[in-house]
C-alpha cells in the first residue's frame, strides 16, 4: 500500500512496517482470535496420495509461537540440508537460526551495515541454492543504503552456523525511483531457476507505467540462472527474443508482490499482489508453466479496471482470488499445504493480510475457488514459511514466528 495506515490498539497506534499497510499486534489467545497452542493434532489421514484431497478442505486452523523476541522478522524458510533449521530474515539486516525450539543469538548472516531499513526497506528475501549441502551458497534481496534493490550471492563460512559477510557477489542491483513498493521476496523454482519479485517502483498508481512495460525490471517477476559466477537469461524465458524488453522477465503487471510461492507437489506458482485502494488478489500460473503472463497492473487492480469505467481487458490474467479493504488492506502470500502433521489442510493455499491479520484458506485444485475464513488474528502477517517437510509457519512482524496446526 502507498500510504500508511494505522489502527488502534489499547496502547495508542501501531505503525506497520510491510507492504506500507499498517496493524496492531496480537498475543496468543487475544480477543477475537482462536488460537490455542493447547490441543492435540488431527489424526485424519485424509488428502494423502497425490496432494490432491479427496474431502472437504478443514477451513480452520490454530497457531503456536515457536520463536519470540525477534526484531521485524520478514521471512522464514529452511535450507534443504536435513538438519532442521529454520533461517528467521529480520528486517533490519540479520538472518537468525531456530534449531531444537531456541533461536540463537549469534546470527547467522549480519548485513545491517549495507541496508537501509524502515518502511518497505530492509532485508526483505532469502533463498537457499536447491545443491546447498555442496554449493554452500544462498542468495539475499535487500535494499541497500542508496535504496535500490540489490540481488546477491552469499556463501556459507568453515564456521559452524556462521555465513562469510565478505563473500557477497552482487547480480543485480536495480535503481528504485520511491521508497515503496521493492517487492523483494525471491525463491527457487522446480526448474532450479531463481525467481525474483519486483514492485513497481513505488509512489501510488504506478506513474512510471513500470507494471506494463517490458523494457524495465519493475513491476515483475524474474527467472534468471544463477549457477554460474553471475547469472545468464534462460534461454525458454518468455521474452528473450522480443526487441525492446528484458529477457530477465518471466511475468508482468505486478504492482508490489509480496510473496509467491510454488506447490512442490504440482509446481503451481502462487503469487500474491498487494493493492493500491481497493483490491488485494492471488494470482496462479498452473504447471506447466510458459511464463510471459500479464497480471494487469496499471489497467487492472484485481478483477477491476483502475481509475476507469471501462479497459481493454484482453490479454490479462485474472486473479483466483480477491477480497477488498473491508477485510484487510495488504496481502501477504503463502503456500499449498503439502505436510504431513495436518492432512486435512492438504492441497490448501493459505494466506493472510497484514493489516487485519486474517488467514484465509483456497482449494488449490478448483480455478477462480472459493476463499474461506481460516483464522481471525491480531498479527501482523509478514509471511509464511515452510520447512523441509512442508509444514507451515507465520511470521508476525511483531516479533514471533508461529507453527501452523489444525483447529482440533
Amino acid at each position: 500500500m502507498d500510504i500508511i495506515r494505522f489502527r488502534a490498539v489499547a496502547v495508542g497506534a501501531a505503525l506497520v512496517l510491510v507492504g506500507g499497510a499498517c496493524s496492531g499486534n496480537g498475543e496468543p489467545g487475544a480477543p477475537g482470535s482462536t488460537e490455542d497452542a493447547s490441543r492435540p493434532e488431527r489424526s485424519s489421514t485424509r488428502g494423502e496420495g497425490d496432494g490432491r484431497h479427496a474431502a472437504p478442505l478443514e477451513t480452520a486452523i490454530r497457531l503456536r509461537p515457536v520463536a519470540t523476541g525477534l526484531d521485524t522478522p520478514l521471512y522464514v524458510t529452511h535450507a534443504g540440508d536435513g538438519s532442521g533449521r529454520l533461517f528467521i530474515v529480520e528486517q533490519g539486516g540479520r538472518i537468525k537460526i531456530l534449531r531444537n525450539g531456541r533461536v540463537r543469538t549469534r546470527p547467522f548472516l549480519d548485513i545491517s551495515d549495507k541496508v537501509q531499513a524502515g518502511g518497505e526497506q530492509g532485508l526483505l528475501g532469502l533463498a537457499f541454492d536447491p545443491d546447498y549441502p555442496r554449493t554452500r551458497r544462498f542468495f539475499v534481496n535487500y535494499t541497500n543504503l542508496s535504496g535500490d534493490t540489490i540481488v546477491a550471492r552469499y556463501r556459507v563460512s568453515d564456521r559452524p552456523g556462521r555465513a562469510d559477510p565478505s563473500s557477497e557477489r552482487v547480480l543485480l542491483e536495480i535503481a528504485q525511483p520511491f521508497s515503496n513498493h521493492n517487492g523483494g521476496h525471491l525463491a527457487f523454482g522446480p526448474d532450479g531457476y531463481l525467481y525474483v519479485a519486483t514492485g513497481d517502483g513505488g509512489s501510488a498508481g504506478d506513474p512510471q507505467g513500470n507494471g506494463q512495460s517490458l523494457d524495465t525490471l519493475l513491476g515483475k517477476l524474474l527467472r534468471i540462472d544463477v549457477a554460474g559466477r553471475g547469472y545468464e537469461v534462460p534461454p525458454d524465458n518468455p521474452f528473450v527474443d522480443r526487441d525492446g524488453a528484458r529477457p530477465e522477465i518471466w511475468a508482468y503487471g505486478l504492482r508490489n508482490p509480496w510473496r509467491f510461492s510454488f506447490d512442490r507437489a504440482t509446481g503451481d506458482l502462487w503469487i500474491a499482489d498487494v493493492g493500491q485502494s481497493e483490491l488485494e488478489e492471488v494470482n496462479v500460473e498452473r504447471a506447466p508453466r510458459r511464463g510471459g503472463v500479464n497480471y494487469g497492473w496499471n489497467v487492472m487492480e484485481g478483477s477491476a479496471c483502475y481509475e476507469a469505467a471501462e479497459c481493454d481487458t484482453s490479454g490479462l490474467e485474472l486473479p483466483v482470488a480477491e477480497y477488498n479493504h473491508s477485510q484487510g488492506c495488504s496481502i501477504t502470500g503463502g503456500y499449498v499445504y503439502r505436510g504431513t502433521r495436518v492432512p486435512a489442510l492438504v492441497g490448501g493455499y493459505l494466506y493472510g493480510d497484514f493489516c487485519s491479520g486474517n488467514i484465509w484458506i483456497l482449494d488449490s485444485s478448483t480455478p477462480r475457488a472459493e476463499q474461506r475464513l481460516a483464522l481471525e488474528t491480531e498479527r501482523q502477517i509478514a509471511s509464511f514459511g515452510e520447512n523441509e517437510k512442508g509444514e507451515l509457519f507465520v511470521v508476525d512482524h511483531s516479533g514471533t514466528v508461529l507453527r501452523v496446526r489444525g483447529a482440533n
